[in-house]
């Protein structure tokens, strides 16, 4: 026998025998592609997806139709990389393929390179008219929020206000000037108050639709002072602080001062020695205040001595003053003049740096109604309590009040009033217009009794 029949000899022998262990192996090659496929949990059309194979094709190779196939290359082709997705062993898929084919010697064949599998694609996009909806809901609600939000900014911050003319608050401007015009910005429609010292009445105007307003205001020889607020409408808020605006108007070097006294009036008649000493004055560096007594013959009008420590009041006493009036920067002046029963001129001197004067005059009458009694605290602070005709006075209440220095306080009563002072030695007094200056020098607490005619009488009891 030659070499070549034992070949075909061996080959047939081996080919019974796969035919052999293919009948007794169990299922075949198509039952186990499904079945695996079905284990997978995948149909077909994902199969196809993830092994880049088609899926006709891939129906072929689990019926066992090789024949639907493109041919035996790309049938093994496949069969490997179906496998290897199937979690199969590829080389032992191919023998039985090759098995059941009934095939003895097949050529080398090319291995096809197992495809990546695909990814999943992601899921588009999808409106539905719910998601819409509540989309629509939120942008909304958003934009109410904000809206809220803007609100209640604005209706918890106070008003802007700013003076853009004059760009300073201080300013000089020519001496032949009457008339200035302020100008500014607030938010829009604030109403703009500027209140100007010596005027009775505000000047009013409104801020425009983009918060910008103007003014125009008098001015006087001297210094003029304005200041500046905002009222927002809307929220009934006003500017945090207002703006004040100084402007001087310089006086004319040869003008002499000029004085106007609005109290006291000429004849008027006072039941108390408390006198009112109120006016204006330009062009004035300061005020002095004289009253002198009237129907005293033979008597010399000389100053009295302010009230202190080393005053000496006495009934004789025909003058007082010159008491100094301080000359506000809008050219008012107010200061009370304590005066005793009587006839009396008084007489209000306005002076000039230069030495120039202006006075005016007036005739008042004093006659006391029962008794008036001044309490004053020089060089210090006292706690003061009173009771007038047995009641506390609602000035000091029972707890008393703090006075500092240069403070007054004025009691009226009918019968009596008693002063308690924490520091006797710095309280003064002044009953009926009588100057009786300090009634001790203690610094201690002391109670006094103020009983005209009877003088002063030191207490222990308020």
């Amino acid at each position: 026998m030659t070499a070549r029949d034992d070949v075909r000899r061996s080959r047939a022998e081996a080919r019974d025998a796969d035919r052999a262990y293919a009948s007794e192996a169990g299922p075949s090659l198509p039952e186990r592609l499904l079945a695996a496929r079905e284990r997978k949990g995948v149909d077909l059309f994902r199969a196809e997806r993830d092994t880049k194979i088609r899926a006709r094709y891939l129906d072929a190779l689990e019926r066992g139709e090789y024949a639907e196939l493109p041919g035996a290359v790309y049938t093994k082709g496949f069969l490997r990389n179906y496998a290897l997705y199937l979690g199969l062993d590829p080389e032992e898929v191919t023998r039985q393929w090759k098995r059941e084919r009934g095939d003895l010697v097949i050529p080398a064949e090319p291995v096809l390179n197992v495809p990546k599998p695909l990814d999943a694609p992601r899921p588009g996009l999808t409106f539905s008219p719910v998601l819409i909806v509540a989309a629509l809901l939120t942008v909304l609600i958003g934009v109410f929020a904000i809206y809220i939000g803007v609100q209640l900014v604005r209706f918890a911050k106070p008003p802007t206000l700013a003076v853009t003319n004059p760009a300073r608050a201080v300013i000089v401007v020519a001496e032949d000037t009457t008339t200035y015009t302020l100008k500014g910005t607030s938010v829009a429609g604030a109403s703009v108050t500027i209140t100007a010292a010596g005027r009775d009445q505000p000047y009013r105007v409104n801020a425009d639709s983009v918060g910008q307003w103007t003014a125009d205001v008098d001015l006087r020889r001297g210094r003029n002072e304005f200041a500046v607020d905002a009222l927002d409408p809307d929220t009934g808020k006003r500017a945090e602080q207002t703006v004040k605006i100084y402007i001087t108007v310089p006086f004319v070097v040869s003008e002499a001062p000029r004085l106007a006294v609005d109290s006291p009036a000429d004849g008027s008649e006072f039941q108390n020695g408390a006198i009112p000493i109120h006016g204006t004055t330009s062009n004035a560096t300061s005020v002095s205040v004289t009253a002198t007594r009237l129907g005293d013959p033979g008597a010399t009008p000389a100053p009295s001595a302010s009230p202190g420590p080393s005053a000496s009041p006495g009934p004789d006493a025909v003058a007082v003053g010159p008491v100094t009036a301080p000359v506000a920067d809008d050219g008012s002046f107010d200061t009370p003049l304590d005066l005793a029963a009587g006839s009396w001129q008084i007489v209000v001197t306005a002076s000039s740096s230069d030495g120039k004067l202006a006075s005016i005059t007036r005739h008042v009458t004093v006659a006391y109604l029962g008794m008036t009694l001044v309490v004053r605290v020089q060089g210090g602070s006292s706690w003061i309590s009173a009771k007038v005709d047995g009641k506390y006075d609602p000035q000091t209440t029972a707890s008393g009040i703090l006075l500092h220095k240069g403070e007054a306080l004025t009691f009226t009563a009918k019968t009596s009033i008693r002063i308690k002072t924490g520091i006797s030695s710095i309280t003064f007094f002044t009953l009926n217009g009588q100057d009786l200056g300090r009634l001790s020098t203690k610094n201690a607490t002391e109670i006094w009794v103020f009983a005209p005619p009877d003088p002063p009488v030191k207490t222990d009891k308020l």
